[in-house]
């Protein structure tokens, strides 16, 4: 009876932690909304939802056999695909779990490719990396069969490579087939060039059609992260897994507010040294928080607190520039997701490899081996082999497969049509009904009650 209550118990614990991960997705369709333009809120909303329901099916079919079960490379055979007698409890809330952690990477691209991408390159994209770009990663790193698995019966350099969250396999990932799409895709008309196809004097920044929907979302994917970080212990009954889940939860809040903090006055004092006034943006404080939150996914179970408010510090620092790398490079990211997620995944990556201390290691993996600041440098040399072995799968993989939707005409909207906005092109109509009152019935209505109809 004890061991059903404890079985029980971590199967609503992972399911709680699911269901908040899944929220997530409600906060990147804020947030994506909230940063685009007016006239295409319909397009990304759908695009979330589409992630949403085409991730569980690619994941349902392909992508968590790929991902989990046995093989070198994939997942080649086994009860996972299709969930082919796959049943029970802990089965079937495992499947949950890592479906979220999948949906999550695909949504990552929706915002990049914001208001010109047309919506059968997204369907394509979003079930392709879900379904098996994706789960090759996880297979690498988070299935035990995998070659630089923590888990693997013999890691590689006696510890592997710790990605706890997925730092390099979620965000990385979907923040490298963000870099890709949006190098081949192009920027949006009127970003960089005028309409001679001139360079502009000074890139045009699209001003956010809400900010109100920006923040609710910031906040909806901060709560999110409390299933992210803490629920990747994927149980909580195990001896010492709720000391893991609980520092999690310290890392997690402590690193997303160092970052939220570094990245604005970061950007303020880069505006007060070349232009001499001091301005306080919001858009880099959210998006400095969500670095945080990025940057301390990998290490949150095994860095000490004080570590993981470096880890945000940096995390900040390390948005700000990217994002004006990306200006200065002419690639067009609509909501700066390539920044936040692939940049500050690198650096979570690398943070791991430098602060992972021995106690929590310890705890954790099971691993005399931690960071580079503590112990030898094994750790951030897998840490570093992880890095190079997703960005150059996504690269390899994610370059022909845009480039061919793209020469199909596949990839971008016609030129009107991304001028009028997708919602009138695409979805029926606009977003929102704008349209002010009859003119004629607001002066009868004026007139009957003495009000004044000049």
């Amino acid at each position: 009876q004890v061991s059903m209550l404890a079985g029980n118990t971590d199967v609503f614990y992972t399911l709680f932690c699911g269901a908040a991960i899944f929220l997530m997705q409600c906060g990147f369709a804020m947030l994506c909304a909230g940063s685009i333009r007016q006239k295409n809120v319909k397009n990304i909303m759908l695009k979330n939802m589409l992630d949403a329901c085409g991730g569980a099916l690619g994941y349902w079919a392909i992508g968590f056999g790929v991902a989990y079960e046995g093989g070198t490379f994939i997942g080649t055979s086994g009860d996972r695909f299709f969930l082919n007698n796959y049943s029970g409890g802990g089965s079937y809330i495992d499947f949950f779990f890592q479906f979220t952690f999948a949906a999550t990477a695909a949504t990552i691209v929706a915002g990049t490719v914001a208001e010109r991408c047309k919506m059968v390159a997204y369907l394509c994209y979003s079930i392709f990396l879900t379904g098996f770009v994706y789960p090759v990663v996880v297979h690498a790193i988070w299935n035990s069969a995998g070659f630089l698995s923590a888990f693997n019966a013999e890691p590689r350099g006696g510890v592997g490579m710790i990605d706890f969250a997925g730092s390099g396999v979620v965000h990385m990932t979907g923040g490298a087939t963000a870099l890709v799409a949006a190098i081949i895709l192009g920027p949006r008309i009127g970003r960089f060039y005028d309409e001679d196809g001139n360079p502009l004097d000074k890139p045009y920044d699209f001003p956010a059609h809400s900010v109100a929907l920006q923040v609710l979302g910031t906040f909806i994917l901060w709560f999110g992260w409390y299933g992210f970080n803490p629920g990747s212990t994927l149980s909580i009954s195990p001896d010492g897994y709720g000391d893991i889940a609980a520092l999690c939860a310290v890392t997690t809040t402590l690193s997303a507010a160092a970052g939220a903090v570094s990245s604005m006055f970061t950007d303020t004092l880069v505006g007060f040294l070349s232009e001499g006034e001091v301005e306080y943006d919001l858009t880099m404080c959210m998006n400095g928080c969500l670095g945080g939150l990025v940057g301390i996914t990998a290490g949150c179970s095994v860095v000490e607190p004080w570590a993981a408010i470096i880890i945000g510090i940096i995390s900040g620092v390390v948005y700000v520039f990217s994002s004006k790398l990306l200006v200065m490079l002419k690639i067009d990211d609509a909501v700066d997701a390539i920044p936040v997620h692939f940049f500050n995944g690198i650096w979570g990556c690398i943070a791991t490899g430098l602060l992972a201390s021995p106690r929590h290691t310890a705890t954790a993996y099971g691993s005399t081996n931690c960071g580079l600041f503590y112990s030898n440098g094994q750790l951030i040399i897998n840490e570093i082999f992880g890095i190079l072995f997703i960005a150059g799968w996504v690269g390899a993989v994610m370059t022909p497969f845009f480039y061919v939707l793209n020469m199909l005409g596949m990839f971008r909207v016609d030129p009107l049509e991304e001028k009028v906005g997708l919602d009138i092109s695409h979805h029926k109509g606009a977003a929102y009904d704008l349209a002010a009152p009859d003119a004629g019935d607001v002066e009868v209505f004026q007139s009957k009650h003495g009000k004044d109809t000049a």
